[in-house]
Protein backbone atom coordinates (compact mmCIF):
# COMPACT_ATOMS: atom_id res chain seq x y z
CA UNK A 1 0.00 0.00 0.00
CA UNK A 2 1.04 3.66 -0.16
CA UNK A 3 -0.13 7.21 0.91
CA UNK A 4 -3.56 5.82 -0.19
CA UNK A 5 -3.59 2.79 2.40
CA UNK A 6 -6.83 2.79 4.87
CA UNK A 7 -5.84 -0.18 7.32
CA UNK A 8 -7.49 -0.07 9.89
CA UNK A 9 -5.56 -0.59 13.68
CA UNK A 10 -7.66 -3.93 14.12
CA UNK A 11 -7.91 -4.93 10.31
CA UNK A 12 -4.03 -4.59 10.56
CA UNK A 13 -3.61 -6.91 13.62
CA UNK A 14 -5.51 -9.27 12.08
CA UNK A 15 -3.69 -9.07 8.88
CA UNK A 16 -0.47 -9.87 11.34
CA UNK A 17 -1.87 -12.44 13.00
CA UNK A 18 -0.66 -15.36 11.05
CA UNK A 19 2.78 -13.84 11.46
CA UNK A 20 2.42 -13.57 15.31
CA UNK A 21 1.43 -17.14 14.87
CA UNK A 22 4.61 -17.61 13.03
CA UNK A 23 7.13 -15.72 15.42
CA UNK A 24 5.26 -17.60 18.59
CA UNK A 25 6.18 -20.70 16.89
CA UNK A 26 9.86 -19.51 15.95
CA UNK A 27 10.40 -18.35 19.87
CA UNK A 28 8.87 -21.49 21.82
CA UNK A 29 11.01 -23.26 19.49
CA UNK A 30 14.10 -21.29 20.09
CA UNK A 31 13.45 -20.00 23.51
CA UNK A 32 15.25 -22.15 26.81
CA UNK A 33 14.25 -22.84 29.98
CA UNK A 34 15.92 -21.56 33.20
CA UNK A 35 15.29 -20.88 36.43
CA UNK A 36 15.78 -18.09 38.98
CA UNK A 37 16.89 -19.84 41.63
CA UNK A 38 20.01 -21.37 39.84
CA UNK A 39 21.45 -17.79 39.30
CA UNK A 40 21.27 -16.82 43.18
CA UNK A 41 24.57 -17.38 45.14
CA UNK A 42 22.11 -18.40 48.66
CA UNK A 43 25.14 -19.46 50.67
CA UNK A 44 25.98 -15.88 50.88
CA UNK A 45 22.90 -15.20 52.37
CA UNK A 46 21.53 -14.38 56.14
CA UNK A 47 18.87 -13.25 58.40
CA UNK A 48 17.74 -9.84 58.98
CA UNK A 49 17.09 -8.31 62.24
CA UNK A 50 13.40 -9.57 62.60
CA UNK A 51 14.79 -13.16 63.04
CA UNK A 52 17.92 -12.56 64.58
CA UNK A 53 20.20 -11.78 62.06
CA UNK A 54 21.96 -8.18 60.87
CA UNK A 55 20.06 -5.70 59.23
CA UNK A 56 21.66 -4.16 55.96
CA UNK A 57 24.31 -1.71 56.22
CA UNK A 58 26.20 0.16 53.06
CA UNK A 59 29.59 -1.69 53.77
CA UNK A 60 28.29 -4.80 53.36
CA UNK A 61 27.37 -4.02 49.86
CA UNK A 62 30.43 -5.56 46.80
CA UNK A 63 28.46 -3.71 44.27
CA UNK A 64 30.14 -0.27 43.12
CA UNK A 65 28.09 3.02 43.47
CA UNK A 66 27.41 2.93 39.33
CA UNK A 67 26.70 -1.17 39.67
CA UNK A 68 23.85 -0.75 42.71
CA UNK A 69 22.27 2.44 40.46
CA UNK A 70 22.30 0.10 37.16
CA UNK A 71 20.74 -2.90 39.32
CA UNK A 72 18.26 -0.53 41.03
CA UNK A 73 16.96 1.11 37.94
CA UNK A 74 17.01 -2.31 35.77
CA UNK A 75 15.06 -3.95 38.80
CA UNK A 76 12.54 -1.60 39.13
CA UNK A 77 12.24 -0.50 35.45
CA UNK A 78 11.75 -5.02 35.39
CA UNK A 79 8.95 -4.60 38.05
CA UNK A 80 6.53 -2.77 36.52
CA UNK A 81 5.47 -5.77 34.63
CA UNK A 82 1.33 -5.39 35.61
CA UNK A 83 1.24 -2.08 34.00
CA UNK A 84 2.95 -3.32 31.05
CA UNK A 85 0.68 -6.48 30.48
CA UNK A 86 -2.08 -3.91 30.92
CA UNK A 87 -0.62 -2.33 27.57
CA UNK A 88 0.13 -4.77 25.31
CA UNK A 89 -2.88 -7.11 26.58
CA UNK A 90 -4.67 -3.57 25.88
CA UNK A 91 -3.44 -3.14 22.40
CA UNK A 92 -3.13 -6.24 21.25
CA UNK A 93 -5.86 -8.55 22.61
CA UNK A 94 -5.93 -11.77 24.30
CA UNK A 95 -6.99 -13.96 21.92
CA UNK A 96 -5.38 -16.17 19.33
CA UNK A 97 -1.89 -16.04 18.69
CA UNK A 98 -1.62 -11.91 19.86
CA UNK A 99 -3.02 -13.30 23.19
CA UNK A 100 -0.82 -16.67 23.35
CA UNK A 101 2.68 -14.47 22.99
CA UNK A 102 0.87 -11.72 25.72
CA UNK A 103 1.09 -14.54 28.46
CA UNK A 104 3.81 -16.12 27.30
CA UNK A 105 5.84 -12.54 27.33
CA UNK A 106 4.26 -11.90 30.45
CA UNK A 107 5.53 -15.37 31.59
CA UNK A 108 9.19 -14.82 30.76
CA UNK A 109 9.50 -11.08 31.97
CA UNK A 110 8.40 -11.84 35.16
CA UNK A 111 11.48 -14.24 35.98
CA UNK A 112 13.63 -11.06 35.23
CA UNK A 113 12.50 -9.10 38.59
CA UNK A 114 12.33 -12.48 40.55
CA UNK A 115 16.01 -13.30 39.50
CA UNK A 116 17.15 -9.85 39.95
CA UNK A 117 15.75 -9.15 43.71
CA UNK A 118 16.51 -12.18 44.81
CA UNK A 119 20.11 -11.70 43.57
CA UNK A 120 20.15 -8.50 45.28
CA UNK A 121 18.86 -9.01 48.68
CA UNK A 122 20.45 -12.71 49.14
CA UNK A 123 24.22 -10.68 48.65
CA UNK A 124 23.52 -7.49 49.89
CA UNK A 125 23.96 -5.37 47.22
CA UNK A 126 21.63 -2.39 47.82
CA UNK A 127 19.28 -1.36 51.06
CA UNK A 128 16.14 -3.80 50.67
CA UNK A 129 14.40 -1.26 52.65
CA UNK A 130 15.06 1.25 50.22
CA UNK A 131 13.66 -1.22 47.28
CA UNK A 132 11.26 -2.10 48.31
CA UNK A 133 9.62 1.68 48.96
CA UNK A 134 10.94 2.52 45.77
CA UNK A 135 9.08 -0.65 43.95
CA UNK A 136 6.03 0.68 46.08
CA UNK A 137 6.04 3.79 44.78
CA UNK A 138 7.01 3.52 41.16
CA UNK A 139 4.49 0.32 41.03
CA UNK A 140 1.92 2.59 42.31
CA UNK A 141 2.33 5.06 40.13
CA UNK A 142 2.49 2.38 37.29
CA UNK A 143 3.13 2.73 33.45
CA UNK A 144 1.20 4.56 30.84
CA UNK A 145 2.40 4.78 28.00
CA UNK A 146 -0.31 7.25 26.58
CA UNK A 147 -2.04 6.64 23.35
CA UNK A 148 -0.27 4.73 21.41
CA UNK A 149 -1.68 2.18 18.73
CA UNK A 150 -1.15 -1.29 18.31
CA UNK A 151 1.34 -0.42 15.68
CA UNK A 152 3.36 1.88 17.46
CA UNK A 153 3.64 0.22 20.60
CA UNK A 154 4.52 -3.03 18.84
CA UNK A 155 7.43 -0.14 16.69
CA UNK A 156 8.18 0.67 20.93
CA UNK A 157 8.80 -2.14 22.27
CA UNK A 158 11.25 -3.33 18.75
CA UNK A 159 13.51 -0.46 20.38
CA UNK A 160 12.99 -0.73 24.16
CA UNK A 161 13.70 -4.80 24.42
CA UNK A 162 16.90 -3.97 22.67
CA UNK A 163 17.81 -1.33 24.84
CA UNK A 164 17.01 -3.20 28.15
CA UNK A 165 19.46 -5.80 26.31
CA UNK A 166 22.40 -3.25 26.01
CA UNK A 167 21.77 -2.59 29.34
CA UNK A 168 21.04 -5.53 31.14
CA UNK A 169 24.37 -7.01 29.82
CA UNK A 170 26.98 -3.45 30.11
CA UNK A 171 25.32 -3.80 34.01
CA UNK A 172 26.50 -7.21 34.28
CA UNK A 173 30.22 -6.40 33.35
CA UNK A 174 29.99 -3.36 35.49
CA UNK A 175 29.10 -5.56 38.80
CA UNK A 176 32.64 -7.48 38.87
CA UNK A 177 30.79 -10.40 40.01
CA UNK A 178 30.98 -13.28 37.61
CA UNK A 179 27.25 -14.54 38.87
CA UNK A 180 25.89 -11.06 38.21
CA UNK A 181 27.54 -10.93 35.34
CA UNK A 182 26.27 -14.69 34.17
CA UNK A 183 22.85 -13.80 35.69
CA UNK A 184 22.25 -10.46 33.36
CA UNK A 185 23.90 -12.51 30.43
CA UNK A 186 20.96 -14.69 31.01
CA UNK A 187 18.11 -11.93 30.91
CA UNK A 188 19.81 -10.39 28.26
CA UNK A 189 19.08 -13.48 26.17
CA UNK A 190 15.33 -13.25 26.79
CA UNK A 191 15.24 -9.64 25.99
CA UNK A 192 16.96 -10.42 22.54
CA UNK A 193 14.17 -12.89 21.67
CA UNK A 194 11.61 -10.65 22.21
CA UNK A 195 13.45 -7.96 20.09
CA UNK A 196 13.48 -10.28 17.58
CA UNK A 197 9.58 -10.91 17.75
CA UNK A 198 8.75 -7.46 17.80
CA UNK A 199 11.08 -6.46 15.19
CA UNK A 200 9.57 -9.77 12.83
CA UNK A 201 6.13 -7.88 13.69
CA UNK A 202 7.18 -4.16 12.46
CA UNK A 203 9.08 -5.87 9.32
CA UNK A 204 5.38 -7.52 8.45
CA UNK A 205 3.44 -4.44 8.91
CA UNK A 206 6.16 -2.47 6.66
CA UNK A 207 4.71 -4.58 4.16
CA UNK A 208 1.15 -4.24 4.81
CA UNK A 209 0.94 -0.47 5.32
CA UNK A 210 4.21 1.20 4.65
CA UNK A 211 3.58 4.53 4.92
CA UNK A 212 1.35 3.98 8.19
CA UNK A 213 4.25 2.19 9.78
CA UNK A 214 6.92 4.35 9.24
CA UNK A 215 5.16 7.39 10.36
CA UNK A 216 5.20 4.90 13.86
CA UNK A 217 8.58 4.13 13.25
CA UNK A 218 9.53 7.99 13.36
CA UNK A 219 7.81 8.83 16.16
CA UNK A 220 8.60 6.20 18.08
CA UNK A 221 11.85 6.70 17.41
CA UNK A 222 11.89 10.23 17.82
CA UNK A 223 9.91 10.38 21.07
CA UNK A 224 11.83 7.68 22.75
CA UNK A 225 12.19 7.05 26.55
CA UNK A 226 12.59 4.07 28.67
CA UNK A 227 9.49 3.10 30.71
CA UNK A 228 11.14 3.82 33.89
CA UNK A 229 11.80 7.62 32.61
CA UNK A 230 8.89 8.06 35.29
CA UNK A 231 10.55 6.33 38.49
CA UNK A 232 11.91 8.60 41.21
CA UNK A 233 15.66 9.75 40.78
CA UNK A 234 15.16 8.15 37.15
CA UNK A 235 17.40 11.55 36.00
CA UNK A 236 19.89 10.99 37.93
CA UNK A 237 20.50 7.35 37.96
CA UNK A 238 20.60 7.48 33.87
CA UNK A 239 23.67 9.74 34.02
CA UNK A 240 25.39 7.56 36.53
CA UNK A 241 24.33 5.31 34.02
CA UNK A 242 25.46 7.01 31.03
CA UNK A 243 28.61 8.31 32.67
CA UNK A 244 30.03 4.86 32.98
CA UNK A 245 29.50 3.99 29.71
CA UNK A 246 26.66 1.37 30.89
CA UNK A 247 23.91 3.17 28.12
CA UNK A 248 24.54 6.14 26.55
CA UNK A 249 23.58 8.27 23.63
CA UNK A 250 26.38 6.64 21.22
CA UNK A 251 24.96 2.88 22.47
CA UNK A 252 21.48 4.47 21.90
CA UNK A 253 22.15 5.37 18.36
CA UNK A 254 24.78 2.64 17.38
CA UNK A 255 23.72 -0.58 18.96
CA UNK A 256 19.50 -0.48 19.67
CA UNK A 257 18.05 2.39 16.70
CA UNK A 258 20.26 1.68 13.72
CA UNK A 259 20.74 -1.91 13.76
CA UNK A 260 16.92 -2.04 14.18
CA UNK A 261 16.66 0.37 10.95
CA UNK A 262 19.10 -0.96 8.87
CA UNK A 263 16.96 -4.61 9.46
CA UNK A 264 13.80 -2.85 8.22
CA UNK A 265 15.57 -1.77 5.43
CA UNK A 266 14.31 1.93 6.56
CA UNK A 267 16.34 4.13 4.06
CA UNK A 268 16.12 2.10 1.12
CA UNK A 269 13.49 1.00 0.97
CA UNK A 270 10.84 2.00 -1.75
CA UNK A 271 7.23 1.81 -2.20
CA UNK A 272 6.41 4.76 -0.02
CA UNK A 273 3.72 7.20 -0.31
CA UNK A 274 3.96 10.86 0.42
CA UNK A 275 3.11 10.48 4.18
CA UNK A 276 6.36 7.46 4.46
CA UNK A 277 8.36 9.77 2.39
CA UNK A 278 8.14 12.81 5.36
CA UNK A 279 8.13 10.39 8.18
CA UNK A 280 11.50 9.06 6.72
CA UNK A 281 12.91 12.53 6.05
CA UNK A 282 11.92 14.00 9.82
CA UNK A 283 13.76 10.45 10.86
CA UNK A 284 16.84 10.93 9.04
CA UNK A 285 17.21 14.66 10.62
CA UNK A 286 16.86 13.41 14.14
CA UNK A 287 18.93 10.55 13.29
CA UNK A 288 21.76 13.36 12.52
CA UNK A 289 21.31 15.08 15.66
CA UNK A 290 21.26 12.59 17.92
CA UNK A 291 24.52 11.30 15.77
CA UNK A 292 25.80 14.41 17.22
CA UNK A 293 24.71 14.86 20.51
CA UNK A 294 25.86 11.35 20.85
CA UNK A 295 29.15 12.62 19.95
CA UNK A 296 29.57 15.39 21.72
CA UNK A 297 28.59 13.37 25.26
CA UNK A 298 31.59 11.23 24.22
CA UNK A 299 33.55 13.85 23.98
CA UNK A 300 32.69 15.28 27.00
CA UNK A 301 33.14 12.56 28.93
CA UNK A 302 36.63 11.04 27.45
CA UNK A 303 37.65 14.65 28.65
CA UNK A 304 36.26 14.32 32.22
CA UNK A 305 37.85 10.71 32.89
CA UNK A 306 41.38 12.24 31.57
CA UNK A 307 40.83 14.65 33.73
CA UNK A 308 40.28 12.48 36.82
CA UNK A 309 42.63 10.34 35.74
CA UNK A 310 45.02 13.36 35.73
CA UNK A 311 44.19 13.99 39.40
CA UNK A 312 43.75 10.81 41.04
CA UNK A 313 47.02 9.22 39.01
CA UNK A 314 44.22 6.36 38.72
CA UNK A 315 42.85 5.02 35.15
CA UNK A 316 39.10 5.60 34.55
CA UNK A 317 37.01 2.02 34.43
CA UNK A 318 35.04 2.30 30.93
CA UNK A 319 32.40 -0.83 30.91
CA UNK A 320 31.25 0.06 27.49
Amino acid sequence: MTSTETTAPHHLLEQLEPVVAANLDRHLTIAQEWHPHDYIPWSRGRDFAMLGGEDYSPEQSELSEVAKAAMFTNLLTEDNLPSYHREIATRFGRDGAWGTWVGRWTAEENRHGIALRDYLVVTRGVDPVELERARMDYMTTGYDSGDKTALEAVVYVSFQELATRVSHRNTGKATGDPIADGLLARIAKDENLHMIFYRNIVAAALEIAPDATMRAIADEVIGFEMPGATMAGFRRSSMIIAKAGIYDLRLHHDEVIMPVLRHWDVFSRTGLGPVGEQAREELGAFLAALDQQATAFVDRRAEQRARHAAGSGEPQVIVS
